[in-house]
């Protein structure tokens, strides 16, 4: 169905005549009206991308076609609307993200073993991405303000498999008090007017004006702010944002130029763009924002964003460091669980040595674990941090947990059963018990075809689903031709 009714508010329409003209502003309103196209991300830490391909295609008569310059991207047609149903997406093999979305990443290129900022993440389409470009390495803090917002953060860390990063709940502004010249890298994809997405957000018509442009502006730049003074001397900054004002953009980083010891860095976008203003009506900004690029909607069939890269050249005078409520977050040794590393290698064949890769934290008899690179700090403030190793039951025993047989499930050798048919397969992801004489008595996991699902307990009584409950709640589609 088209979205013939989205129109511009007056205030929109005069802005937009402002910025880029009557005609392109015409070119914008027709644009919105059209289907807007579906994009992906294939998840490079889970998927193959040529089997992903052809199980959409084959399964779902999904067609999943590469995007140019855009490594992992594709522009999908669903023409059954079943894109969020797959199982493939529950387990996290891809990510849909408008192709704009994707770029702010792309653009602050983070690499593997560096710490790294998501100043602003949820719902956790950008952070994602980032481990994945880390290889889920190094250390990836991503801080969200809106608590409800937290949990659909987390639930997308955990459907990516994501173990190298911190969750924190904090206001941006803040966080500088706790990590002076810190970061390697940070992203600030910022709160905006949304002036870029009406194509898939036509609400923002009605709240649109000056006012709450210059009201969020004034937000976007304390939390730059609190940026730069995270960033280490000769750190790299990315700022984006979903819209188009020149309030949000140009103006914000024009005013950061003056004050702090900072210097932009030209960019690449593998997408069509225009460089960033140097005047607006009267206003006239530092040279260097023509080095800003702006994506123009009508222009690529996606979002427009605002992206600019920053270098940090100078330091800037730290405040003590602010001490945080403690979370009980504790780091535990390796030694400590290696009879628990036995445990699990009897029963699934996995080399014990290949759990001391990873770095663990207890939290009563739940055990998450995380990257290396983290260097066993104790850091209390965090929601979480890695992601679920497993549980230590009454009788002593590690039940492991199915984000963690995800991320081992290429040495998982021992105690596997794969699904009949379609009535186990719902029964399972229901978190159910599948009523059948099991092949072996115990913990073990679950495989539909070749696709590990999860872990589960065989018993007498059947086979009892450990699908996790946040992955219940999601339909998804098992009526496969």
């Amino acid at each position: 169905m088209k979205n013939n009714q989205i129109a511009f508010s007056d205030k929109i329409n005069d802005y937009l005549i402002l910025l880029f003209g009557k005609e392109n502003a015409e070119r914008y309103l027709e644009y919105i009206k059209q289907d807007s196209r579906t994009f992906i991300r294939v998840n490079p830490l889970k998927a193959d991308i040529h089997k992903l391909r052809k199980t959409l295609f084959e399964t779902y008569q999904i067609t999943a076609e590469p995007i140019l310059n855009i490594e992992n991207g594709f522009c999908v047609e669903d023409p059954n609307r079943l894109l969020g149903k797959t199982i493939e997406h529950i387990l996290g093999e891809y990510y849909i993200q408008s192709l704009s979305s994707m770029i702010p990443a792309i653009v602050l290129n983070p690499r593997p073993g560096e710490t790294v900022l998501d100043l602003c993440s949820a719902p956790g389409s950008k952070s994602t991405q980032l481990a994945e470009m880390m290889n889920n390495s190094g250390r990836l803090i991503v801080n969200e303000v809106q608590l409800d917002r937290v949990k659909t953060l987390v639930f997308n860390l955990e459907r990516m498999n994501i173990i190298n990063t911190g969750v924190i709940h904090s206001k941006g502004e803040l966080l500088s008090k706790s990590f002076n010249n810190y970061f390697d890298k940070i992203l600030v994809d910022a709160p905006c007017s949304g002036l870029g997405i009406m194509q898939k957000k036509g609400e923002v018509s009605s709240w649109w004006s000056q006012q709450k442009v210059e009201s969020l502006s004034e937000v976007q730049y304390k939390l730059l702010v609190s940026a730069i003074k995270m960033l280490k001397e000769g750190g790299e900054l990315v700022y984006s944002t979903c819209t188009m004002t020149v309030e949000e953009n140009e103006m914000v980083i024009d005013k950061l130029l003056s004050k702090y010891p900072i210097e932009l860095i030209p960019i690449y976008l593998p997408v069509k763009s225009i460089d960033g203003k140097t005047d607006f009506g009267d206003l006239t900004f530092n040279k260097s924002l023509s080095l800003s690029k702006r994506i123009i909607p009508w222009e690529i069939n996606s979002e427009g964003f605002f992206i600019v890269k920053l270098k940090k050249i100078g330091e800037i005078e730290s405040k003590p460091f602010h001490e945080r409520k403690s979370r009980g977050i504790q780091f535990v040794s390796n030694k400590e669980l290696r009879q628990y590393f036995t445990i699990l290698e009897s029963i699934y064949g996995i080399d014990k040595s290949r759990f001391e890769d990873y770095l663990y934290i207890k939290k009563g008899n739940d055990i998450f674990f995380t990257s290396k690179d983290w260097k066993n700090e104790t850091d209390d403030f965090y929601e979480r941090i890695g992601t679920k190793f497993g549980t230590i039951d009454k009788h002593n025993t590690v039940i492991l947990h199915t984000q963690a047989a995800h991320i081992f499930q290429g040495e998982i050798t021992k105690s596997k059963y794969t699904l009949a048919d379609n009535s186990e397969l719902k029964k399972y992801l229901e978190g159910g018990t599948i009523k059948i004489s099991p092949p072996f008595i115990g913990q073990g996991v679950v495989y539909w075809k070749d696709s590990l699902l999860g872990s589960a307990s065989f018993s007498s009584e059947g086979i009892k689903s450990r699908f996790p409950r946040s992955k219940r709640t999601q339909e998804i589609h098992t009526d496969f031709v």
